[in-house]
């Protein structure tokens, strides 16, 4: 029996604005669409898992307003296993979200009900995630909370992932426990700040965040690819799946998703890599968060053509 991935973090509505262009400080621009979206980092991940027909469970919260049932049947629909989804008294999560022409975004975060995913929580969902092969969370949820689930993982023995966003330095004694860290470019900024590494070596950046106690280093780098830095020294560069992007909300959220189903799957961090960028390059043509997300036939089809095409 496979063990599944649990995803500890946040669940939102994106509320999407399409404009041609994002506004500048102090401008008003005409939008061309609107649309809502399930969302969040957690649950964007776990949905991304769920949809490449890997088991995933999701521990988080959800309000007790008209949103807050809408996010948890869409998680419940995309067949992620939501037992441990609470509701609690207030809004549910929010992301206002504004996209351009050209697939960039911007986002502004309401956290709503997801600060009261507290650390009791993660007492309370121990059973559950016990059976975790690996976890998931990100920093959409109360610090405290990420920092008991880091001190959870290393005591049952549970490889831990940690997207660094929204970005904010890090103590070592967190990122000592972190089986892997998956900065992008603004959160790699963030995590180094005051050290003396350059913004585009991102060579160094992988060492400096090794140095500091991340047992492994993924680094998203946008259109260039990744970088996967291993505790053993190894580093390597997988380049992106060029593609014309339409909405990049959630590309990130996607590639993790898919790198932890490839690394539950018995793939190694480079192949994992590859894989999850053929999940991220699928969701960026594609509109909103959770909707983005490929199946598993889609990106074994992706991958499959691209491998013909470079013969």
């Amino acid at each position: 029996m496979k063990k599944p991935i649990v995803v500890v973090g946040s669940i939102n509505l994106d509320l999407v604005v399409g404009a041609e262009r994002i506004p500048r400080v102090g401008e008003t621009v005409t939008g061309k669409s609107f649309n809502t979206f399930f969302g969040g980092k957690g649950a964007n991940q776990a949905v991304a898992a769920a949809k490449l027909g890997y088991p995933v469970a999701m521990v988080g919260c959800v309000g007790t307003d008209a949103f807050g049932e809408q996010l948890h049947k869409g998680l419940r629909d995309a067949g992620v296993d939501t037992g441990a989804v609470r509701a609690v008294d207030g809004p549910s999560g929010v992301a206002l979200i504004t996209t351009s022409a050209s697939g960039e975004n911007n986002i502004v975060v309401v956290p709503g009900a997801n600060q009261h995913l507290e650390p009791a929580m993660i007492e309370r969902a121990a059973p559950l995630m016990e059976q975790a092969g690996m976890l998931l969370t990100q920093l959409e949820i109360p610090f405290d909370t990420v920092e008991c689930l880091a001190q959870f993982a290393e005591r049952n023995s549970i490889p831990l992932m940690l997207d660094p966003a929204p970005a904010r330095g890090l103590p070592e004694s967190l990122l000592r426990r972190l089986s892997w860290i998956t900065p992008n470019e603004t959160e790699i900024q963030e995590l180094l700040k005051g050290r003396n590494v350059s913004d585009d070596d991102h060579y160094a950046a992988a060492q400096c965040l090794l140095a500091l106690g991340a047992r492994n280093v993924l680094l998203k780098i946008g259109s260039r690819g990744s970088l996967v830095a291993q505790q053993d020294g190894s580093k390597e560069m997988i380049s992106a799946f060029p593609v014309d992007a339409v909405d990049t909300t959630a590309a990130g959220d996607a590639f993790n998703g898919g790198f932890a189903v490839g690394l539950m799957k018995g793939m190694n961090p480079v192949e994992s890599a590859r894989f999850a960028s053929a999940v991220a390059a699928i969701s960026v043509t594609r509109n909103g968060a959770q909707p983005s997300m490929p199946t598993l036939r889609e990106v074994e089809q992706f991958i499959a053509e691209r491998e013909v095409s470079a013969l």
